[in-house]
């Protein structure tokens, strides 16, 4: 696939040794992708995530970060996907894109970065200026320069940028506290779905921890609230542990 097409992108010449470098302008307008709305607007997520957001959506101009990539970071993005608008997925070669389109993902409207190398603070800020919605998972810890500088280029765009790992400063923080598979017998059978308990937190209007039982994965690939009833242990004991190594993979 040739860069530029959908689920592409050409990664920018490497940059000076020893210098970050950004972009002086961004890439002109991705066709077809509506400017951005003003302050104090949300991009939508899917319904059962709604409750763990102070606007019920993701906050233009913000940084949310997630613990560590997994289908809640897809399940993050596939609502404003579904709505129209453009994606942006960098450092994370494993993403799962066919799981996140059956929760609606565009895959139309995706633009990959599996690997972008030492120039990746460039290849963020030019996705920041092309999608309103991009999901990250930086090579190394970002420094503090690093971060003011592509929060600046986040606001300019009115867009979201995810972290799947750790962003001091985040606005919005969301984590997977515990979570257990059903579907395994006793040393047998196949994993259905994942009841997971999500918390979340942050700063200003976020700082209220929020917490939610959802079904992430149920049985039918989807994402919905979990009812207390249906859980597949006692909410007031500490359920068994994940199964290890489990992750979104795409087939």
């Amino acid at each position: 696939m040739t860069a530029g097409q959908p689920g592409s992108f050409a990664a920018p010449s490497a940059p000076t040794p020893g210098k970050t470098e950004f972009p002086r302008a961004g890439p002109a307008p991705v066709p077809g992708l509506a400017q951005g709305p003003g302050p104090g607007s949300a991009l939508p997520v899917l319904p059962a995530l709604r409750g763990l957001l102070p606007r019920g959506g993701l906050a233009r101009g913000s940084v949310v970060a997630v613990a560590e990539f997994g289908l809640l970071c897809l399940a993050l993005a596939a609502a404003a996907s579904a709505d129209g608008a453009w994606c942006g997925i960098a450092g994370i070669p494993e993403a799962g894109v066919l799981a996140a389109a059956a929760l609606g993902l565009d895959a139309g409207r995706t633009l990959l970065v599996p690997d972008p190398g030492p120039s990746w603070p460039q290849v963020v800020a030019s996705l920041l200026d092309g999608c309103e919605f991009v999901l990250l998972r930086p090579p190394v810890r970002a420094s503090a320069q690093v971060r003011h500088r592509l929060e600046a280029t986040l606001r300019r765009g009115r867009g979201v940028l995810l972290v799947a790992g750790d962003w001091p400063g985040a606005q919005l923080r969301l984590r997977v506290a515990s979570q257990r598979w059903t579907g395994l017998g006793d040393g047998h059978g196949r994993l259905r779905a994942c009841c997971a308990e999500i918390t979340a937190d942050g700063r200003g209007e976020a700082a209220m921890t929020r917490t939610r039982w959802l079904w992430l994965p149920g049985e039918d690939g989807g994402v919905a609230v979990a009812d207390p009833a249906d859980l597949p242990f006692d909410i007031d004991e500490e359920p068994p542990a994940a199964a290890p190594g489990l992750r979104a993979v795409s087939r």
